[in-house]
């Protein structure tokens, strides 16, 4: 009995020993970070962005997982069920919490199933208008849609997107009646606005940069409390009378349910570091970014348990029914 319990504590000791032996050493194989969009899309970008910064920190390839579709609910299923070891992590923002809601059986609880990790970035969505639309402000936009009831129509890249969410808190704080047309891909709604048969949409700052000016598209405002770097000439809601319609669009890094806090405070405190190098906030400025300001575990659990209650009670009031 005695040799039994000399060899089970030795066992004991030694699982023990070994994990506290793979805490200190994490990581010792490729990282895979699944972001629930399209390549192009501001999540991939924030994603590769931080990927690379990961892969150089620990010499061990961060590998960058699209699994775009259903408004992020593909990805957010798959990752919520991943094991939570610190070898798979997730670039996510507001659709993590909004696609939940907007499902009476959603395939994964947007706090439950998730271990906040940090804030990345937060990234204005700018209105822009198709070339066939006459409106050069807000409020001649507003006056046009209601001069037309129902007969225009904005885009988005999936119900429960942020593109889709911003462009409805957009026309419920104007009044108007718009018809929404969801695309897969971003190149889709370009290609449709570019041919006059999208007439806006509400799109993150980054993704509008690249078109504005070779498709004669036009930002009319952001949607964040100040101006975006990126777009200085253009004003935001607020200063236009419309405060109503400001959104903020978070990114962070989240992992599964219940990874250990070790694994959390290394990854959170070498996210820091990143985020702290001046080349990163220079990336994130060029595609109208800012650092987040919820870059401790708690602060960005927070902001996360702090959007789900607003959201939930929001959805409701802007009209959205769960499917």
């Amino acid at each position: 009995m005695k040799l039994f319990f000399r060899y089970f504590f030795a066992g004991i000791f030694a699982v023990m020993s070994a994990a506290v032996l793979a805490d200190q050493n994490y990581p010792i194989k490729p990282i895979r970070m699944i972001v629930p969009s399209s390549p192009g899309t501001s999540s991939d970008f924030l994603a590769r962005l931080v990927a690379q910064k990961l892969s150089d920190t620990y010499k061990q390839q961060i590998v960058v997982d699209n699994r775009a579709g259903a408004g992020g609910l593909i990805g957010g299923s798959i990752f919520s069920k991943e094991t939570p070891d610190g070898y798979t992590i997730g670039m996510f923002g507001l659709t993590w919490v909004v696609s939940a809601l907007l499902h009476k059986n959603p395939p994964y609880h947007p706090i439950r199933d998730a271990t906040a990790i940090s804030g990345i970035s937060s990234i204005p969505n700018a209105l822009v208008v198709a070339p066939s639309v006459p409106a050069k402000s807000v409020q001649e936009f507003i006056e046009l849609a209601k001069s037309r009831p129902g007969q225009l129509n904005f885009a988005s890249v999936g119900v429960g997107s942020s593109s889709h969410i911003a462009a409805e808190i957009f026309v419920h704080a104007a009044g108007i009646k718009v018809v929404h047309v969801p695309f897969k891909t971003l190149s889709g709604v370009f290609s449709e606005m570019a041919s006059n048969q999208i007439h806006f949409y509400v799109f993150t700052v980054p993704s509008t940069l690249a078109v504005l000016g070779e498709r004669k598209f036009r930002a009319l405002a952001v949607t964040s409390k100040k101006r975006s770097a990126a777009l200085p000439d253009v004003p935001t809601f607020s200063e236009v009378g419309l405060p109503a319609a400001e959104f903020d669009n978070w990114s962070g890094l989240i992992a599964p349910a219940k990874m250990p806090l070790k694994l959390v405070k290394k990854i959170n405190a070498d996210v820091r570091r990143i985020l702290q190098d001046p080349s990163m906030a220079s990336s994130l400025a060029a595609r109208g970014a800012v650092p987040s300001e919820y870059v401790t575990s708690e602060s960005f659990s927070d902001l996360l348990k702090s959007e789900y209650a607003r959201y939930k009670k929001l959805i409701p009031e802007i009209g959205i029914e769960p499917s």
